[in-house]
This record gives C-alpha cells, sequence and structure tokens, in this order.
C-alpha cells in the first residue's frame, strides 16, 4: 500500500535518490520549447546542517524552527558522472505547526529566478502536496503527489502580471541502482525460502 506523506520532511524523505524526469513544458509565447529528459538527485539534509543555518540567517529566521531539508541537483539525462554538487538548489521546512501539513520552505535559490525566497506549501487531504511561490517579476505555483513510491508526477504553472507565462508536466520515475537491484533479488529469495507458494 502506498504511504502518502503528510509532512515536508517524510515528502524529502521518500524523495530520497536518483528520477528520471520527462518534462514536456507548454509556453504561452514563442521561447524555445523546453520540453525534454533530465536526471534529478534528491537528498535529505540534516536540521543541523551548515546550509540550513545559513540559508535561515540569509531569511532572518531562527534556524531552531527548521525540521530539516533537501538538496536538488538537476542534470541532462545523457550526462554521465555525479552533478556538481555545489550547483544544488537547497529548501528548508519551516512548518506551521507540530502537525507539519502546512509551513514555508526556505530556498537558497528559486527554480524561476536564481534568487532567495520564502514559499508556502501544504498537504490536501488526497496526499498532494502544493507549493506557491512570490517571485520578484513572477508567480509560481507547483503540485506534484505520489502514484506509486518510486513514481511521482510534478505539474506547475508560472504566472506573470499579463497572465499565464508557462505549464509544466513532469513523470518522475525512480533509477534504480546496482545495489538496489540487490537487495530486491535477496527480499526475492527470502520470500521464496519462507514461502513455497511464492514462484521465482
Amino acid at each position: 500500500m502506498l504511504a502518502t506523506p503528510k509532512t515536508m520532511m517524510d515528502f524529502f524523505r521518500k524523495s530520497e535518490g536518483v528520477w528520471f524526469t520527462q518534462r514536456t513544458v507548454h509556453h504561452f509565447d514563442t521561447v524555445a520549447d523546453e520540453s525534454g529528459e533530465s536526471k534529478l538527485y534528491v537528498g535529505v539534509v540534516p536540521p543541523h546542517d551548515e546550509r540550513i543555518q545559513t540559508i535561515c540567517q540569509a531569511q532572518n529566521i531562527d534556524s531552531a524552527r527548521a525540521t530539516g531539508g533537501a538538496s536538488f541537483m538537476w542534470q541532462a539525462h545523457g550526462d554521465v558522472g555525479e552533478p556538481n554538487a555545489d550547483q544544488a538548489a537547497v529548501l528548508v521546512d519551516i512548518p506551521d505547526d507540530e502537525t507539519g501539513a502546512s509551513g514555508k520552505l526556505l530556498r537558497n535559490q528559486g527554480y524561476i529566478e536564481k534568487i532567495p525566497v520564502i514559499c508556502r506549501y501544504w498537504f490536501g487531504q488526497d496526499g498532494v502536496l502544493t507549493i506557491d511561490t512570490e517571485y520578484d517579476q513572477n508567480q509560481g505555483q507547483e503540485r506534484c503527489w505520489f502514484l506509486t513510491d518510486d513514481f511521482r508526477v510534478r505539474v506547475s504553472t508560472v504566472r506573470m502580471l499579463n497572465g499565464v507565462y508557462l505549464m509544466t508536466y513532469c513523470s518522475e520515475r525512480r533509477l534504480i541502482g546496482e545495489s538496489d537491484l540487490t537487495q530486491m533479488v535477496q527480499r526475492n529469495l527470502a520470500r521464496q525460502a519462507s514461502d513455497p507458494m511464492v514462484g521465482p
């Protein structure tokens, strides 16, 4: 059964790993098509990490309110090797209360404008995460939800003063590494050993 995240840190932990992203972008002007494929690297950042302290200080927010955060790195799908960790975007979770169902996300750099921003987020009863971001010249909204533990969907819009600028749809599939495959094989072998009715 799918366990739907109800807090931002649960969402970050469920998202940790490498994802293959297929992105469709619809612009409402003559900008070149930005659809394509990429890899997304997500890592959980603990609350005592110095990046948490630095981002909170820059936004004049007490870092003791932070429950942790996550780093996000993007890479073209055909690129080999690890992406540059120094270019990672870092998000810090500041929940509104102990439920963690809503709160603020501090970003050291935004997706649309590369400036520090504060976002609002909340989780719906259906498990959908919504993030609203106010930039200097734009407004962004992103919605994300898991269909399975290893497949999720992201939909976003960017609005300018004269209306919607672009819409993006991303389907993301978790990439499985060699160690993951080994663990899966071992689990299946253990199941077969414990239950003779389980086939290969």
